[in-house]
């Protein structure tokens, strides 16, 4: 059993499950893959390279066809396409705007009458409802047309899953889009939901839930190998700082990282990612539960000289985190090539930057002061932290990271912003629900009731709004960056991740019980083959 709550002391040994003969597994792999390759080759049909491309994707094995899904997809965008089909029209549509590709709304226009309204035959075809559902999800700014095919497509599959109408796998995937439509579902969590049902899709092709199934294990067999490396690192860590008031969110902040990179090539860069975010949240700890004002601000000092000489100035209770915090970025600086070294510090620009914001949310507490709506949104959206770790997620690409690509993130762009505005908002509701704590300073939640004087109904209403609003930008910024597509997704991966750690006003990161399932699910319960 995986333990995520408590402190490390309490953490179980990671277990290492046998290889179960590994190599055979590798050697089974590369045959489906050439296989599968094969098949692309042949798949002339473009409906047919179409559910090629999906069931791939919702497999979880793109990974390991990136040429072969870019050619397809350019072939899709490029050829005449005249289908009478909603789920091929719908799910076309998602294809290539997933992939930076501009399709118009009015591909829909086909199923709607001279009133300009859906038309109500459609409304007895759930698959095809499904994947408009799905797809206009991938709306942008301006774009009504497509929020009234979320709401139709919404109100008659509601009505087919509480009718009990619908069949398995239909049906429990209606069920889990209705809860969070696919385009912001967390990949991974959903391939091993989809691999159970693949097989019961009519024209399924078995040698592709066969290289899931294996693709999936062996990378597990690596991801556990990681998570025990970097808790024996936070082990030790922990030991040498004696900081007891802080979070033991190893196994969550692994966890998040993995959500912006699973493949096997950027190992380097999720446990890079990790290991910062456990850095970060000691420090986002000291300053939001535990530093006196006076503190905090040694504390930002000595972080914003970046100098040995600075552990002086300090309390004596944080010297020795300052200290491995410096080391820990000698590390990392050490272990990247020289073309990257300028990324890890930029990095280190960043952590120090987060102090900086971390610091003013602590002078808001303790003056109890009360920003408007505005300014608290401005300023949690900075100490949110996303900019930083998004930076981070930068370092370790070796050749295919460019200096435009890395610069592009490093300005905090469209899809930065908006993940750190969806994630605060999410988390701010989620911690209102629960309770505030006796140092935080005041959420979004709470200013816009102050501000405005409503309920707090009203407030979730507005924020939930904005985050409808945030979510169409990082679907604008796949469009308009289609060249720098790479980094965007994984700025995506980010986005999603917070639906899955802060959707239902819950507070995963916080508690990590609730996260206790996926954890076992994605990290030590292989897919059985």
């Amino acid at each position: 059993m995986v333990e995520t709550t408590k402190d490390h002391e309490d953490h179980q040994e990671w277990q290492i499950p046998p290889e179960r003969s590994e190599t055979c597994m590798q050697e089974r792999a590369e045959k489906l893959k050439v296989d599968i390759r094969i098949l692309f080759g042949t798949c002339n049909d473009i409906s047919a390279r179409m559910n090629l491309v999906d069931s791939i994707q919702h497999l979880g094995i793109v990974h390991l066809f990136q040429e072969q899904i870019e050619d397809a997809l350019m072939s899709i965008h490029e050829s005449e396409f005249t289908s009478s089909s909603l789920y091929e029209v719908a799910l076309r549509f998602r294809l290539l705007r997933e992939h930076g590709f501009w399709v118009p709304p009015d591909a829909f226009n086909k199923f709607k009458g001279d009133d300009g309204r859906f038309r109500n035959e459609i409304a007895n075809d759930p698959r095809g409802l499904l994947s408009l559902y799905n797809a206009a999800h991938l709306l942008i700014h301006g774009e009504p047309e497509l929020e009234e095919a979320i709401s139709f497509a919404r109100e008659h599959l509601k009505l087919m899953s509480q009718d009990n109408v619908l069949n398995p796998p239909l049906a429990c995937q209606v069920r889990r889009a209705l809860t969070l439509p696919l385009p912001r579902t967390f990949k991974r969590v959903e391939t091993i939901c989809y691999m159970l049902e693949y097989q019961l899709e009519e024209g399924n092709i078995p040698i592709l839930l066969d290289l899931a199934r294996l693709d999936f294990n062996l990378l597990q067999h690596i991801h556990l190998k990681e998570l025990k490396a970097i808790s024996e690192w936070w082990k030790d860590l922990y030991g040498y700082m004696g900081l007891s008031y802080i979070r033991d969110r190893t196994i969550e902040g692994y966890t998040w990282s993995y959500m912006m990179f699973y493949e096997e090539g950027f190992a380097f860069t999720r446990m890079f990612v990790a290991k910062l975010i456990a850095l970060v949240t000691v420090m986002d700890d000291t300053y939001d539960a535990h530093a006196t004002i006076e503190e905090c601000h040694q504390l930002n000092t000595a972080i914003q000289r970046w100098d040995k000489s600075a552990i002086s100035i300090l309390p004596e209770y944080l010297k020795k985190y300052y200290s491995k915090l410096l080391i820990n970025f000698k590390e990392f600086e050490d272990q990247v090539t020289d073309n990257e070294k300028y990324m890890v510090a930029c990095t280190k620009e960043e952590f120090q930057k987060q102090s900086t914001y971390y610091l003013q949310e602590a002078e808001w507490s303790n003056q109890k002061y009360k920003p408007g709506f505005k300014d608290q949104v401005v300023l949690s959206t900075k100490s949110s932290a996303v900019q930083l770790l998004c930076v981070a997620a930068m370092v370790g690409w070796g050749g295919t990271m460019t200096t435009e690509a890395f610069e592009w993130v490093a300005r905090g762009n469209a899809a930065v912003i908006a993940c750190a505005k969806i994630g605060r908002f999410m988390n701010d509701i989620a911690a209102f629900k629960r309770g505030k704590n006796k140092r935080d300073v005041a959420s979004s939640v709470e200013c816009y009731m102050n501000e405005n004087g409503v309920t707090s109904e009203a407030a979730f209403a507005k924020i939930n709004a904005l985050v409808e609003d945030e979510w169409r930008s990082t679907n604008q910024t796949r469009l308009e960056h289609r060249t720098l597509l790479p980094m965007v997704q994984r700025i995506v991966n980010f986005t999603v991740s917070m639906a899955l750690f802060y959707d239902d006003k819950k507070d995963a990161y916080t508690f990590g019980t609730l996260l206790r399932e996926i954890v076992e699910s994605l990290f030590v319960k292989p897919v059985p083959i």
